[in-house]
């Protein structure tokens, strides 16, 4: 096996790059740490791509990944939804990480720098469906991932899809609108062999 290929990894489609690769050694070098996590690629990110390939986009969705990091679960909506994906975050410093992966697997993701409480209702109307997977990691992230989410769906947002390891911020979230809302699923979730990765969905 080759330099590149024991650094790098086939999963769900997609070519995703170890934090070994020289590429990303390149990056974080050029980069420096990332000051928000979005440093590595979160196993988070499998669990949002397994549901999804259960419980598919719409072709061609306009997707907004929230919290983007390296931005592979929107990679994943592009390659396999054809998806217009907006990787949004609030660290600009993840974006050539996605640039690099958006490149490697034949697909544009275009990149915004923001934060969650600074996306207006006009914006979030540009979407059709809103992902992120582990996004929700400090307390105070709950109420202003909860502002956000009832800002996108008044914008008239038709899906949202989060994924988390099962941090109690996630959780509070997802008891807040499931207790309030119908027709919504909030649900664990497993991933077979061979990345065997447990998390929570919220699907609004």
């Amino acid at each position: 096996m080759s330099e590149i290929d024991k650094h790098q990894r086939e999963a769900f489609g997609l070519t995703i790059l170890t934090s070994q690769h020289k590429d990303i050694r390149r990056l974080r070098k050029q980069q420096g740490i990332a000051s928000l996590h979005g440093n590595k690629f979160w196993k988070s990110s499998f669990v949002l791509m397994d549901y999804l390939r259960e419980c598919p986009l719409n072709a061609g969705a306009r997707v907004l990944e929230l919290g983007c990091g390296w931005g592979l679960a929107g990679i994943y909506c592009a390659k396999h939804f054809d998806a217009e994906v907006v990787s949004l975050d609030a660290d600009e410093g993840v974006f050539p990480f996605v640039e690099l992966h958006a490149a490697l697997n034949r697909v544009t993701a275009q990149t915004y720098c923001g934060k969650f409480e600074d996306l207006s209702h006009e914006q979030l109307a540009g979407f059709d469906v809103i992902i992120g997977a582990d996004i929700c990691f400090w307390d105070e992230m709950t109420g202003l991932l909860s502002d956000l989410l009832v800002r996108a769906i008044e914008a008239g947002v038709d899906r949202i899809v989060l994924t988390d390891p099962g941090r109690q911020p996630f959780r509070h979230l997802a008891d807040a609108f499931s207790d309030e809302m119908e027709q919504i699923v909030y649900t664990d979730w497993d991933v077979p062999e061979p990345h065997n990765v447990w998390g929570l969905v919220l699907d609004i």
